[in-house]
């Protein structure tokens, strides 16, 4: 049960996340009450009907906000996260189709065009307080039992029926059930131990599992509107509909509400579709009025945003994930709202997000690490990335880290076999280095950055890859001339070479790697995929003339793949080639 709570307008309204949920409850309401909230200057959006000019559907355009009702007393003593749940709450009034729970289904399924289908928001609602477990339905029809259910009821519930005589006291009545009980169970009580013993709750359920289900029904609720000046002397048929030997108040068993299109919010039986009416016919419902409320955690982050942010300014809807930080890149026009947009992106994705955090400046430094500035949430920018199955550890204030080149490095590992051996020049904190040790043979990766070889020192052990890893803290060049020259290493196949910005730059390092290699011993020629971006018109060629230039070599295929636009005609891409022979062996001073 939830209970709204006006509060006075605020200029920036936001409220912590709930996500949105299918379940729903619903309570009566009288309609003095409504009346009384009419009475409000903004009343008249309570009884609007609807504009052609306003979208279909649910929109923060329509309705009522409860929070502009001046007769509250309490709205100063409401925190600040409940009043800004109030300023994104909107009422509608609509109307609905009370059946029995057993033919709801099969109604929904004929009048599904007919029914709201709003998103988020089911169909079907329970009505609370009605609710009659299955297992106890039996007992209120009829049947040719030698028992009657009522009687069989009483017995199970009081431990007398009428006419049974003066009722047992509890120790007795024990003792009488006792008697009854055989190596089957009890004989007329067949579930009563069942029923008496309810089941434990699980240990294990976290108080952060405790507070989502506890917060489940705050994504919307529905109210069944209730006169209450008709007399209870009087019984009030207005709203009845249907079968006439059926009542107001006289339902058998359990009943669910069928929340009709909000075109039908004010229309009387007689004004619905054909449709509907022969759908109900036979059938015993009832016309029923309700209020249907979104709060604040209904609402998208994009809609939520497009109400707050100045009209015809784009809303900012693509971010990275890593971890348990959301990695936002605002435009110049954003920035003036950067805390504002922060913390409806915060709400929206709690609670795996815990903090969201805003690229200040280019990566322009030689450890390829981002300035960031934490706009909300915590502050802490370590965080444990899973990806495909392997565990990396992270921090993003001393490491670079891309969520979005993920598919990349899949696509990668595909060109690699079960005896090659990689070699990544650019590791970081190694996340292709590691998927690569669970397939490959052997790999060597380097990173010039010491933090992120501490790190991926630490993604190895963590994934239990440490014996098929070997790490260096080197620079580029020099690692590449160590490790191919060096005696104790295995034969390279694959050089991974993954720095965008200066990777074709290395290229010259290749140049005679192999110069001192006798040819009877034979050449293993590794294959490299060396990355880049490119503003040309032509990328792929641009890059291509880059590489050969790097190699003072023409006559080599090259392969070429977009891996991703990163902005506005500038392009990420990755070049395959087999090193060229003639590079292998040639004099570094000489021209080739």
């Amino acid at each position: 049960m939830f209970i709204l709570r006006p509060s006075p307008s605020l200029s920036i309204p936001l409220s912590p996340l709930l996500k949105p949920c299918t379940v729903v409850s619903i309570r009566r309401i009288s309609v003095a009450s409504i009346r009384r909230i009419a009475a409000a200057p903004v009343a008249a959006s309570i009884s609007i009907t609807l504009d052609e000019t306003l979208p279909y559907g649910p929109s923060l355009s329509k309705g009522h906000n409860p929070s502009t009702n001046p007769n509250s007393s309490q709205s100063q003593q409401d925190d600040q996260n409940s009043c800004y749940e109030n300023h994104f709450t909107r009422i509608f009034n609509i109307s609905a189709i009370r059946v029995n729970a057993d033919r709801c289904y099969a109604l929904e399924s004929q009048l599904r065009g007919h029914l709201l289908n709003w998103p988020r928001i089911r169909n079907i609602a329970r009505v609370s307080g009605d609710e009659i477990d299955a297992e106890l339905q039996k007992y209120f029809n009829s049947s040719g039992d030698e028992i009657e259910p009522l009687d069989s009821l009483n017995r199970r519930i009081y431990g007398k029926a009428e006419g049974d005589g003066e009722r047992l006291s509890p120790v007795l009545y024990r003792e009488k059930l006792v008697k009854t009980f055989n190596s089957r169970g009890y004989e007329k009580f067949r579930n009563l131990a069942r029923l008496s013993r309810p089941k434990r709750k699980s240990k294990a359920k976290t108080e952060t599992e405790e507070g989502r289900d506890g917060k489940r029904n705050e994504c919307y609720l529905v109210e069944e509107v209730v006169d209450e000046e008709s007399g209870d002397e009087k019984e009030d048929l207005s709203g009845l509909i249907g079968d006439s030997v059926c009542r107001l108040g006289k339902w058998k068993g359990s009943t669910r509400l069928l929340l009709l299109d909000e075109r039908y919010a004010y229309k009387s039986f007689d004004e619905l579709p054909e449709a509907i009416k022969a759908c109900l016919q036979g059938s015993v419902f009832e016309l029923v009025r309700c209020k249907l409320t979104l709060f604040y955690s209904y609402w998208q982050m994009n809609e939520v945003l497009e109400a707050l942010l100045p009209e015809h300014m784009i809303v900012p809807s693509s971010f990275e994930t890593v971890g348990h930080i959301i990695h936002l890149n605002l435009r110049d026009e954003h920035l003036p709202y950067k805390n504002l947009i922060a913390k409806v992106v915060l709400d929206k994705n709690k609670p795996k997000i815990q903090t969201v955090v805003n690229k200040i400046d280019a990566i322009d430094n030689e450890f390829r690490t981002m300035q960031l500035e934490v706009l909300a949430g915590n502050h802490s920018l370590v965080t444990r990335v899973v990806e495909n199955g392997l565990h990396f550890h992270v921090d993003l204030a001393s490491v670079y880290w891309s969520s979005k080149l993920a598919t990349e490095r899949q696509r990668l590992l595909t060109c690699f076999t079960r005896s090659d051996v990689v070699c990544d020049v650019f590791a970081g904190v190694g996340p292709l280095a590691v998927f690569a040790a669970k397939k490959v043979k052997y790999v060597y990766a380097n990173d010039l950055n010491p933090h992120a070889v501490d790190y991926m020192q630490r993604n190895c052990v963590l994934n239990k890859l440490e014996r098929k890893i070997e790490v260096f803290n080197m620079d580029g060049r020099r690692f590449i001339d160590a490790i191919f020259k060096s005696q104790s290493s295995r034969p390279i196949t694959q050089v991974v070479m993954n720095l965008p910005k200066d990777a074709a730059e290395y290229l010259d390092a290749f140049k005679g790697i192999f110069r001192d290699v006798e040819r009877s011993e034979g050449l293993t020629l590794p294959m490299i995929h060396v990355y880049g971006f490119s503003k040309a018109e032509d990328p792929e060629f641009d890059f291509h003339e880059r590489i050969r230039i790097a190699l003072s070599e023409v006559a080599f295929e090259v392969k070429m793949h977009k891996v991703r636009l990163v902005a506005p005609g500038k392009w990420m891409l990755c070049a395959s080639f087999v090193l060229p022979e003639r590079v292998a062996l040639a004099n570094p001073i000489s021209e080739l």
